[in-house]
């Protein structure tokens, strides 16, 4: 019975914690919950004790505050605690400080210690995943969900097989892309040639334009003098026969002259 306890605890035990003793001075970021709220409070003293083991250990923190000491235990593993810094270590051969409780100022300082200092200074612990809770045959939830409605339960193998499927589709989809960039970067050099054809094309016409209007231009201008020669012409032969009327005339008078005569 006891080793299913504590493998229960150890799943419970958080990790990445950095390795601490009596004597350092530390800062933990606690979550404080005020009705319906919920913020970080920062707690920064010396650690007087560690006590218990497992996930029921704790650590006792002690702090100067307005000239009156202010002791604090946390859980070691609770999930509360965000970051567990530490600002110093402390040269320090005892395992329970509490002479600190009985002095005040610089007396109860802790000496600082230089050496020996080689393990991560601030934790970025991450709390241990809860247990999946299961029945008395030891099932989950979403087992014995799938069992009712008759479906197969989802086990690793899929999962991976599924994990599987999606690199490849990652990979099908890279190499996709990869693919039309080519062809785009192909067509680009196309487009190009295309225009600069399309450019040459309206250059051509624009100047076929400008040549049809100039002929244009000109045969109305060699039409002009021909139109003046024509009406000319007309009166020409509008005169003519005026003046043969008027030789007609002048012969009858003459006849009619010798007939009186």
């Amino acid at each position: 019975m006891s080793s299913v306890i504590d493998s229960i605890e150890r799943r419970q035990q958080r990790k990445g914690i950095p390795s601490f003793e009596p004597g350092d001075r530390v800062r933990v970021h606690f979550q404080v919950v005020e009705g319906s709220r919920r913020r970080t409070q920062v707690f920064e003293g010396i650690v007087l004790k560690r006590q218990g083991s497992g996930a029921r250990e704790t650590f006792t923190v002690r702090k100067q505050s307005f000239g009156v000491g202010v002791e604090r235990t946390f859980p070691l593993h609770s999930p509360k605690i965000e970051k567990l810094e530490i600002a110093a270590r402390g040269d320090v051969r005892r395992a329970k400080l509490y002479y600190l409780r009985g002095r005040i100022g610089k007396a109860a300082r802790v000496a600082e210690r230089r050496w020996g200092i080689d393990e991560e200074m601030i934790s970025t612990s991450t709390a241990a995943e809860e247990p999946e809770a299961v029945d008395a045959e030891g099932a989950t939830i979403d087992e014995a969900e799938a069992a009712e409605h008759g479906e197969a339960p989802e086990t690793e193998g899929t999962e991976g097989g599924d994990g599987a499927e999606d690199a490849e589709s990652a990979e099908d989809g890279e190499e996709a892309e990869s693919a039309e960039d080519g062809e785009a970067a192909q067509k680009a050099p196309e487009a190009e040639v295309e225009a600069e054809v399309e450019v040459e094309a309206e250059a051509e016409s624009d100047a076929g334009s400008d040549e049809v209007t100039a002929s244009d231009s000109e045969t109305l201008e060699t039409d002009e003098p021909e139109s003046s020669e024509t009406e000319g012409t007309e009166e020409a032969d509008e005169e003519a026969p005026a003046e043969d009327s008027g030789d007609d005339e002048r012969e009858q008078s003459d006849d009619s002259d010798r007939d009186q005569a």
